[in-house]
């Protein structure tokens, strides 16, 4: 069982080597990253839990593409990089938003604030914040709102608690087909909707959903929703609006809009850090920003050939490592250990 993070209890400012922004898999990797060099970070999220898009809107979804690990769920690779970390204790401050970083009067430390007033004296700042501040682009239907978190969703946090219900799935994305695929087989029944015919997911999903649409399994129409059918807080369907100017009922209990992510830099975007495109530029040495000492990995940074996948973050984080070891101990040479073969880091592994 993994155990729960070190929330730091603070009531002055905090001195620390690091402070990592955003806790999700790729600041999560950042810590293991550093405490492989022997240096400590505490880290930053909005979110009142670890785990960023990974738990907060997709947590029962399968990864593929993690080395070594043929299929693994998105809580589940959380759980795994917080076990991984557990040896270098690192300290969270969760549901707190960074509001200011501030460049020390020496100009190799900064001063960062959150949004409870939290203060850390920092050698290094790591942002790792995924898209930034971000919330799911929301139903714009009447009563929509009033359903949230009982019939409405914008995400799923227990797969279970959807079989057996009448489901409609809105959106034409990764999120909406991948939750069609995963709960077409235990729902009662599934209505897809997406206001046209083309999709934004992967060709493979695409194909494997319209071969549940012709088994009968599924029900697709092109469309938005227009209006919700509920009495006393009880949803029991929604009437669409079609492309071709019909109006059609379907039945529902519950309904998943995946119409994606409304991403906000927030306060990163005052911090006078060299952005393109609502992301931090950084160089592919040291994944350092235009600002000496404040570096960024994972989808919140962008440089040539830059490809969002928790992948490409893990490499940055550990390229990332360096660079701030670097500009951390400029004095101190650095050279390449392993973990397989270097004393140094098994002792900070606890494996010895």
């Amino acid at each position: 069982m993994v155990s729960e993070p070190v929330l730091s209890q603070v009531s002055s400012p905090v001195v620390t080597e690091v402070v990592i922004i955003g806790a999700g898999p790729c600041g999560l990797f950042q810590v293991f990253e550093l405490g492989l060099l022997g240096i400590k970070a505490h880290v930053i999220d909005s979110l009142k839990t670890v785990g960023g898009q990974c738990t907060e809107l997709y947590p029962d979804k399968p990864i593929y593409d993690i080395p070594a690990l043929p299929v693994c769920g998105a809580q589940e690779l959380i759980d795994r990089l917080m076990k991984q970390i557990e040896p270098f204790g690192a300290q969270f401050r969760l549901g707190e938003e960074v509001t200011e970083v501030q460049r020390a009067a020496d100009g190799r430390r900064f001063h960062v604030r959150t949004s409870q007033g939290t203060v850390f004296d920092a050698g290094a700042v790591i942002i790792a914040g995924g898209v930034g501040s971000f919330q799911p682009r929301r139903l714009i239907v009447e009563g929509a709102e009033a359903l949230e978190g009982r019939s409405v969703h914008y995400r799923v946090k227990r797969a279970e608690e959807f079989h057996g219900q009448q489901l409609l799935i809105l959106g034409g994305g990764d999120s909406a087909l991948d939750w069609v695929l995963d709960l077409a087989s235990q729902a009662k029944n599934m209505t897809l909707v997406h206001r046209r015919g083309e999709f934004r997911a992967a060709p493979a999903s695409v194909a494997r959903m319209r071969q549940l649409v012709d088994a009968g399994r599924v029900e697709f129409h092109e469309g938005t929703v227009s209006q919700l059918m509920h009495e006393d807080g009880v949803l029991g369907g929604a009437e669409l609006k079609l492309t071709n100017g019909s109006v059609k009922q379907v039945p529902c209990q519950h309904i998943l809009a995946f119409f994606g992510l409304h991403p906000k830099l927030g306060p990163i975007a005052e911090w006078g850090l060299g952005i393109d495109k609502k992301a931090i530029r950084v160089d592919t040495e040291k994944f350092q920003s235009s600002e000496l000492g404040i570096f960024a990995v994972g989808d919140i940074n962008t440089y040539p050939g830059k490809k969002k996948l928790i992948l490409s973050g893990f490499h940055e984080a550990a390229l990332a490592a360096f660079g701030v070891q670097s500009w951390l101990y400029p004095e101190k040479k650095q050279f390449l250990q392993y973990t397989t073969t270097s004393p140094v880091m098994q002792k900070r592994l606890g494996v010895t």
